[in-house]
């Protein structure tokens, strides 16, 4: 059994172009996700995933030049692009990262996967109850490869989850139950604007981030809480331009998503 992570990366941000090499606290964003992965117990293949196009020659270069795998593919079929990835490398199980949160909890990372695999699940994942952008999600390979073959949507393609998520009969599908304290959907740690990358900025600069030193998770939850907020509907989070993001609901049943002007839940972008 092979576990693999895959953090997904592109320079062609609608939002924040470049954002995958912005610096924050002295490191590129990239940067700070890769350290991060660098205090999971376990073992497992960590490649950049990013597309052909031009502009992400830079992202391959930054990557070869720092000893991190990179793998290219297609820049508008995401799920091929990890499809071919997993395959060409033997992945069993695939953890989906993005490259603009940089603040993934891998305590919780290493819940899930443990949660994943000592259940059978083909899709397990960890959204809804973290701060935005701090979750994760896993799912085999078979999983992926169904998905591959028979997800033929703009969608789905498009959004590496979606095909799980739109036809839940499918398969096995596993949630994250997350420790109260960490339980903050309300609270962004993604980078997608501005305002997200200045967060980001003063949450490094307090000790949030890579290293030994880094604060728990608990810790910067509660520091959000006093120094920033967001936007609030009723009980969604207000993201700028989520058309076509998938929101998951916690019900009596199986796991859902339905697609929203409103991103509700704690998904990341999958067009990165």
């Amino acid at each position: 059994m092979t576990l693999g992570i895959i953090i997904q990366a592109r320079m062609g941000s609608t939002r924040l172009p470049g954002k995958v090499l912005r610096d924050i606290s002295g490191k590129p964003l990239l940067e700070h996700v890769l350290g991060r992965l660098q205090m999971l117990k376990r073992p497992a293949r960590v490649v950049v995933a990013t597309s052909s196009a031009s502009e992400n020659d830079v992202v391959e270069a930054w990557c070869l030049e720092h000893g991190v795998s990179c793998f290219r593919g297609d820049e508008a079929d995401v799920l091929d692009r990890y499809f071919q990835c997993a395959k060409s490398l033997g992945m069993s199980d695939i953890v989906r990262l993005t490259a603009d949160n940089p603040f993934t909890d891998i305590e919780e990372l290493e819940r899930l996967i443990d949660l994943h695999q000592r259940q059978g699940f083909d899709y397990t994942h960890a959204f809804g109850q973290l701060p935005i952008g701090v979750g994760a999600e896993i799912f085999t390979f078979e999983a992926l490869s169904r998905s591959h073959r028979e997800g033929k949507l703009p969608h789905h393609r498009e959004h590496v989850n979606e095909y799980f998520t739109d036809r839940p009969e499918l398969f096995k599908i596993g949630q994250l139950d997350v420790p109260p304290a960490k339980i903050s959907p309300n609270l962004r740690l993604t980078v997608d604007t501005e305002e997200d990358w200045r967060r980001a900025c003063a949450l490094a600069a307090r000790g949030v981030g890579t290293g030994s030193g880094q604060k728990k998770q608990s810790d910067y939850v509660r520091l959000l809480h006093r120094k920033f907020t967001c936007t609030r509907h009723g009980a969604s989070v207000s993201v700028v331009d989520a058309r076509h993001r998938t929101a998951f609901t916690r019900s009596s049943g199986p796991i859902f998503s339905e697609r929203s002007s409103e991103f509700v839940e704690n998904h990341p972008r999958a067009r990165l």
